[in-house]
């Protein structure tokens, strides 16, 4: 568990629990974000397919205000720039997926999708000490996500799609 201080608020990052966190009650504005937290996270997580993780304030922590999940992945090698290619094998490059992120509709403007990206990119670093992780990709809904991920060093897959990467560099 995270905890950070914002605008006087304790803040926590914690893995989904359906039986204690308020999925009904969470809205980012986006129909297909918010069903995935209520219908989908939580069978994902019962697969083995993602994780999702919740921000909620300490003192009211049924209350989801964002979400992220995580999941394994491989991006073909081709797709990384020739820069971040340079000393790695040609073959599929581990990494990890940020599937959804999401912040709620009600807390826009403080920030929380950054400390959500902030923390799931912490987590994916922490995996790397048992796990090969290279890059951290996400798939950008519109162009609007995509300059959110742009700003924070991630780099386009190629011009026809929105898939983006952030090279973690050498372990």
């Amino acid at each position: 568990m995270v905890t950070r201080s914002v605008s006087e608020v304790a803040l926590a990052i914690e893995e989904l629990d359906p039986k204690r966190h308020d999925r009904a009650g969470f809205d980012c504005g986006v129909e297909p974000l918010n069903r995935y937290l209520r219908s989908l996270a939580a069978q994902h997580r019962a697969k083995g397919m993602a994780t999702t993780f919740v921000l909620v304030d300490s003192s009211a922590a049924a209350t989801i205000l964002g979400y992220y999940s995580l999941s394994a992945a491989s991006l073909a090698f081709e797709r990384l720039a020739d820069a971040d290619r340079r000393g790695l094998p040609d073959y599929p490059v581990p990494a990890v997926r940020i599937g959804r992120l999401a912040s709620s509709q009600a807390h826009r403007g403080q920030r929380l999708g950054e400390l959500l990206l902030q923390n799931a990119v912490k987590r994916t670093l922490a995996v790397r000490q048992t796990l090969g992780v290279r890059v951290v990709l996400v798939e950008a809904k519109d162009p609007t996500a995509e300059a959110f991920y742009r700003r924070y060093g991630f780099r386009l897959c190629d011009e026809h799609s929105r898939q983006l990467y952030l090279p973690l560099g050498a372990a």
